[in-house]
């Protein structure tokens, strides 16, 4: 049988482990919204793009981002903050090239 010393050492860097996992996802994630930037200025247009699917979105980044801002899950913070403010500008560029080309 393990000590309980052994137990915890283990369970606490199992916990890190995961922690630094999640860390990397959370930062990861929102950076996927910067292609979808990209791709928007590019073609001149967000035209394939739901505006209600992003107002959606942006909406509920909005009404949950003030749980994210004082949380003390650093996780949870990390990917609210960085998420909240990249897809804040896929909603500008999609609001922006809503209407496509300029001829």
């Amino acid at each position: 049988m393990a000590s309980p010393t052994y137990n915890k050492i283990s369970v606490k860097t199992e916990a890190s482990m995961i922690e630094k996992i999640g860390l990397v996802a959370a930062i990861a994630l929102p950076l996927w919204n910067i292609p979808l930037i990209i791709r928007i200025i590019q073609r001149k247009s967000s035209k394939d793009i739901s505006l209600s699917w992003a107002l959606g979105v942006w909406t509920c980044l909005l009404l949950m981002a003030p749980s994210g801002f004082v949380s003390k899950d650093l996780v949870w913070r990390v990917f609210n903050v960085l998420n909240f403010f990249l897809f804040s500008g896929v909603m500008v560029f999609v609001l922006i090239y809503r209407k496509g080309p300029r001829p």
